[in-house]
């Protein structure tokens, strides 16, 4: 099955080639109920993360840079991004989630990325 997306000039080329990097990483990822996947959402003022169950199509967890405990926080989106790891790895923990697969949503594994993973790892998620 091919998908096409469509080339576009400057920053939306940016984001073209995102989307054809999370379509082919959707390939080969998929949640399960005993490993479901955890999404990580990148823009340019936040980060958003849900855990789902790909199979049953529902949303186990889910937090946000908009929840009541990470907003108006110290910091810069970086530490942000850490307080929304924790955040959906202590709410996947308790629906009982114990480990996930890893969707970067076709982001490069690096900054606020990378530090939402750490910190879900911190929190006892396992990867």
């Amino acid at each position: 099955m091919a998908y096409g997306v469509k080339i576009a000039k400057g920053d939306a080329y940016k984001r073209a080639a995102a989307k054809r990097r999370h379509i082919r990483i959707r390939k080969k990822v998929s949640g399960t109920p005993e490993r479901p996947r955890l999404v990580v959402t990148r823009t340019n003022r936040g980060i958003t993360a849900q855990v789902i169950d790909d199979i049953a199509g529902h949303t186990l967890a889910s937090a946000s840079h908009l929840d009541g405990s990470v907003r108006g926080g110290e910091g810069d989106k970086s530490t942000q991004a850490k307080q929304v790891g924790a955040l959906v790895a202590e709410r996947a923990k308790a629906a009982g989630v114990e480990a996930v697969v890893f969707d970067r949503g076709g982001n490069k594994y690096a900054g606020r990325i990378a530090a939402l993973a750490d910190a879900a790892r911190e929190a006892g998620l396992k990867f």
